[in-house]
């Protein structure tokens, strides 16, 4: 080894830091594609990638990092006005500075997130779904199906525990017309990006005994987030449109619509109203049936009356 003075490696990597913070001392505006995001002692921990465009291979990946303090003010206004929480898939234009530290290496810290560039590449995806299904003719499909008259057979997908599906079997069962309905619930996870694959499944299980329901209703309700990033997936959309029953959203949000509310059948705002249309369809029957009785009673007293006179 000689003369040579080595340094020791925090002795280095304090170097590498002193300068970073001496050069890199700006703040800079990223964008980038999340690919792991996760929550620990309130602090959000995240992988960013930037992919190739015309062949999807990675060119560029780094972590960040969101301490708790700046979090807690972030989160809150980034999920109310996307919709969404942080998930993989997701664009994100990010404000951040650069650290480096001897024991846990580089990262970048975040100090804000501009939730208007998340949804406007949520909305270029949204559009880029619906003129895939336009072009494959399948957009209106599950439209022009016909929803029964006598729809009191549903199968209802909803997760187990959610408030919604409570109120919405509740509405039914208590209506003021004393109607009865028979419901089966088929359980999916109704949030995030295990949504699609969960839902379509439930909607395989319905399909193995399509014959013994008149339609299908999908609600959620309930949850401090609304995250609906999976129920903007071509593939569920795909299934839906091509479901052999009139399928009825009462996802519960009040933000523009998904696609799967857009290819369903019916769209309404929350679980309780997707039980008044049911409901509100039986009684515009039963009145039908009362005004058909009503006529025939004035037909046929008509023609007794025109009979008497003439016998």
């Amino acid at each position: 080894m000689g003369n040579r003075t080595a340094l020791t490696l925090s002795e280095l990597n304090g170097l590498v830091r002193s300068t970073i913070e001496s050069v890199l001392t700006d703040e800079y505006w990223v964008e980038a594609e999340i690919s792991e995001a996760r929550e620990s002692r309130g602090h959000c921990y995240m992988e960013l990638i930037e992919k190739d465009v015309r062949s999807n291979t990675p060119v560029a990946r780094a972590s960040a990092k969101c301490w708790r303090q700046t979090w807690a003010l972030l989160r809150p206004y980034f999920e109310r006005t996307t919709g969404q929480t942080l998930h993989a898939g997701m664009k994100v234009l990010l404000r951040v500075y650069a650290q480096f530290h001897e024991a846990y290496g580089f990262s970048w810290i975040v100090t804000d997130i501009d939730p208007t560039y998340t949804l406007g590449d949520m909305a270029r995806k949204r559009l880029e779904i619906i003129r895939q299904l336009k072009e494959e003719g399948v957009f209106e499909l599950n439209k022009e199906l016909e929803l029964p008259l006598l729809g009191a057979a549903i199968a209802v997908i909803s997760s187990v525990a959610a408030a919604g599906y409570g109120d919405f079997c509740n509405q039914l069962d208590e209506n003021e017309y004393g109607y009865k309905f028979r419901t089966s619930l088929f359980a999916a996870i109704m949030q995030g990006e295990q949504a699609e694959q969960s839902i379509i499944a439930a909607l395989n299980r319905i399909n193995e005994q399509i014959d013994y329901y008149d339609c299908v209703v999908m609600i959620r309700g309930g949850g401090s987030t609304s995250d609906l990033s999976g129920f903007d997936t071509l593939a569920l959309a795909e299934n839906v449109a091509n479901f052999p029953l009139p399928v009825i959203t009462g996802i519960g949000h009040e933000r523009d619509e998904s696609v799967l509310d857009l290819i369903a059948h019916t769209k309404v705002k929350t679980p309780t109203a997707a039980a008044a249309l049911l409901i509100n369809r039986l009684r515009s029957v039963e009145e039908r049936i009362d005004n058909c009785r009503e006529r025939i009673t004035r037909t046929v007293t008509g023609h007794i009356n025109s009979e008497k006179q003439r016998l």
